[in-house]
């Protein structure tokens, strides 16, 4: 596995590939742009050696990103890679050009950030183009993934649509239906979370129901601007940004929360969500989710059966969806159990695993990828048509 940085562990889905698919040889991050396993280089680094690294790069005169290539082929003989996963489209471009002279058969896994941001695309397109053609598959976290990695060139028959998945172990247990009017939102600080967007969505709530309450998780550099905001509308009493908060939090907030809140936008600098992995946790925690018809959300949420989706910066429609699961909780108790019993049958972290599996095991046996692909798609195809319905009257029967 091919990853940035050391510090995307704190990514849970990050984390759940490095813990859980089966074979995983070594996990090689980047740092200071060199391989590194565990923090130390994986190439020797001793006076001897870089010098005999340099000389041969003049002799055969290569640029420096030889070394590079040098020791990711160095990993994939140590331990007998047969088959490369590289988390983010930026580690595929890093390591493209070791599995292309190796042999070494390449998965792309795209996230989010890395398929959309303009100065990522104006950096690393042409490469984006290269690697498309070498990689035996690319995963797409959503449609909208999907429909933008082909706008930036890759062959449709490469493409997998492979969300994330959640552990439902840890996600269960809520009971909107007789919770508190309380809303929570789980996410970073930043602008295509659009933090200020839900808050602004809460003062109209409030007004009409003054005992609402918002709880937003989640540390980043919009953190100060939301407090201001919170003040400015004169809602700070009701709204607890509670920052970053350890799983447990999350788990307890989520579970006495009538529902979850998210107001995802295309960031001014292109960037955009993959399939936010707290709305997964939201719905497989029995949460109905209000949230915007973003990027991969509306690939989760089915509208007025497992959550309420509005346009994105449709602030007063997110106001009204949020009203509307406070006056009726039995209607937020429906969504909630429709959510859970979706998320639970079709994007568990089990699910994930086993189909990111099955796209490795492909490409390291040099098989058809195609199949694995039709295989995955009807089982999404599946998830469509076939979501457990609770029905009822939407009775405004109070707080």
């Amino acid at each position: 596995m091919i990853q940035p940085k050391l510090d995307t562990l704190s990514e849970t889905f990050i984390r759940a590939h490095n813990e859980s698919i089966p074979g995983v040889a070594v996990v090689v991050h980047t740092e200071a742009g060199l391989p590194s396993i565990n923090g130390r280089p994986a190439l020797l680094q001793d006076w001897f050696s870089r010098v005999s690294r340099k000389l041969s790069r003049l002799v055969t005169r290569q640029e420096w990103n030889w070394e590079v290539d040098e020791a990711h082929r160095n990993v994939f003989r140590k331990f007998r890679i047969n088959v490369v996963l590289a988390e983010y489209g930026l580690s595929g471009v890093r390591v493209l050009e070791a599995c292309r002279s190796s042999g070494t058969p390449l998965v792309v896994h795209f996230h989010g950030y890395d398929a959309t941001k303009r100065d990522v695309l104006d950096r690393y397109g042409a490469a984006y183009k290269d690697m498309f053609q070498v990689a035996d598959a690319v995963i797409a976290v959503s449609h909208a993934m999907e429909r933008q990695l082909i706008f930036l060139g890759c062959p449709s028959e490469k493409l997998i649509y492979c969300p994330c998945g959640v552990n439902c172990e840890d996600f269960q247990g809520a009971n909107p239906a007789n919770a508190q009017p309380r809303f929570v939102a789980v996410g970073r600080m930043v602008e295509k979370k659009a933090p200020y967007l839900t808050i602004s969505a809460f003062a109209s709530v409030i007004r009409e129901i003054p005992k609402a309450r918002l709880t937003m998780i989640g540390d980043g550099p919009l953190l100060g601007m939301c407090k201001n905001l919170s003040v400015g509308l004169g809602v700070d009493h009701a709204v607890n940004l509670m920052g970053s908060q350890p799983p447990e939090t999350v788990q307890r907030e989520m579970r006495n929360a009538r529902a979850f809140v998210q107001h995802s936008v295309v960031g001014e600098n292109g960037d955009c969500e993959g399939t936010p992995v707290a709305v997964l946790e939201a719905g497989a925690m029995g949460l109905p989710v209000i949230a915007t018809r973003h990027a991969g959300i509306p690939d989760v949420v089915i509208e007025d059966e497992t959550g309420l989706l509005v346009d994105e910066c449709d602030v007063a429609g997110m106001a009204s969806h949020m009203i509307s699961v406070l006056k009726n909780p039995d209607y937020a108790g429906e969504l909630g159990a429709n959510a859970s019993r979706r998320i639970r049958k079709y994007y568990s972290s089990d699910q994930n695993i086993d189909r990111l599996t099955r796209v490795l095991n492909a490409a390291g046996n040099r098989e058809d990828i195609s199949l694995v692909r039709k295989s995955i798609d009807r089982e999404f195809e599946e998830s469509r048509a076939s979501v457990p319905v609770d029905r009822a009257f939407h009775l405004d029967s109070g707080i």
